[in-house]
């Protein structure tokens, strides 16, 4: 399953760089597939969606950090925990009960993004 941020978000930015996905923006700001991955011009998502990588996408929130779940992995293929969770001052970065994916979809979905 993906993280979400909860509405107790301090706005601290902690967590962003610590994405390896560059799943986590700032409230407000727009997001991009290709932000921080390999995926470029259009692309089918693991999901079946198509989309334009380059293109930028509407935030999911405009008031504090999100979690793009099309692009978390819940850092799988890259550390041992969701390092947006392990940094986080206010414990707001949680499970997203409405992205359950596998431990499987969440390493293809870093696969796909990361060409190896």
């Amino acid at each position: 399953m993906a993280i979400v941020i909860t509405d107790e978000c301090i706005n601290c930015g902690a967590c962003e760089p610590e994405c390896p996905n560059t799943a986590i923006y700032e409230g407000a700001d727009d997001w991009r597939y290709a932000d921080g991955t390999d995926l470029e011009g259009n692309v089918v998502l693991p999901n079946g969606h198509e989309a334009n990588a380059e293109e930028p996408q509407e935030p999911i929130s405009d008031e504090i950090y999100y979690i793009v779940p099309d692009k978390c992995t819940e850092c799988k293929g890259f550390h041992e925990e969701p390092q947006c969770a392990a940094v986080c001052p206010v414990d707001c970065c949680v499970p997203d009960d409405d992205h359950v994916e596998s431990e499987e979809e969440l390493l293809e979905k870093q696969r796909f993004m990361h060409h190896e």
